[in-house]
C-alpha cells in the first residue's frame, strides 16, 4: 500500500478477531511508531502488548479500577471495563514516558507519543489488520497505571486494540478541507 493511501484512508476497524497481527507485522507497526517526530531523540514512549490470558488479567485490572470511580459504579460498567480487552486478540498499550528537559516540552514529548500511537494505527492499516484507539477514564487511573507498572512521569496515552476485522472496514468519509485549512492573515 502506498503512503499516501493509508494516511488518506485509514479508518478504526472496532469488531477485531483472530488472528491477532504476526510477528513480522508486529516488527513493522512498532517500527513505524519509532518514526514518530520526536525532538531531541527523547523516545518519550514504550508499548506493552497483551494478549492471550493476559488480556483478562488486564480486564480484571480495570473492573478493579471502575469500581474505585467515584460516582454511581454499576455492574454494567464493571463488566464493560472487565470485557474491554477482550474486544481484539492483541492491545497495545501506549505509554508517554515524560520527563523533564531544559528544551524539550512534556507537551512536545506527549505529542510525540500521540504520533507513535498513530504510527502503529497507520501501520496496521497498511497491512490490513483492524485497529481501533480507545482510552477512557480508566486509561488514566492511578490503580491502572500500578497495575500495569508505570513508573515516575509515565501515563497511558492509548489502548490499541489489533486484530483481523470481522467485516470489511468501511470506507473513510471524504472531508471538505476548506473546513478546516484557512489562509493567514486573513483577508481584511
Amino acid at each position: 500500500m502506498q503512503a499516501l493511501d493509508a494516511l488518506l484512508n485509514r479508518v478504526s476497524v472496532p469488531r477485531l478477531v483472530e488472528p491477532a497481527p504476526t510477528a513480522e507485522q508486529r516488527e513493522a507497526l512498532f517500527g513505524a511508531a519509532l518514526r514518530a517526530p520526536d525532538h531531541g531523540h527523547l523516545q518519550p514512549y514504550r508499548f506493552l502488548t497483551v494478549e492471550g490470558a493476559a488480556r483478562e488479567q488486564m480486564g480484571e485490572l480495570l473492573a478493579e479500577a471502575a469500581q474505585l470511580q467515584e460516582g454511581e459504579v454499576t455492574e454494567a460498567m464493571i463488566d464493560k471495563a472487565r470485557n474491554g480487552p477482550l474486544r481484539a486478540p492483541l492491545v497495545v498499550v501506549v505509554i508517554a514516558k515524560l520527563q523533564e528537559h531544559v528544551k524539550y516540552p512534556k507537551a512536545e514529548q506527549l505529542l510525540a507519543a500521540g504520533c507513535a500511537a498513530h504510527g502503529i494505527l497507520l501501520a496496521a492499516y497498511a497491512q490490513g489488520i483492524g485497529a481501533v484507539w480507545r482510552t477512557g477514564d480508566l486509561a488514566y487511573s492511578q490503580h491502572v497505571a500500578k497495575g500495569l507498572g508505570l513508573g515516575e512521569g509515565e501515563e497511558v496515552i492509548a489502548f490499541l486494540y489489533l486484530g483481523t476485522p470481522q467485516k470489511e472496514p468501511r470506507v473513510a468519509e471524504k472531508v471538505d478541507l476548506s473546513e478546516f485549512v484557512s489562509v493567514w492573515p486573513g483577508k481584511a
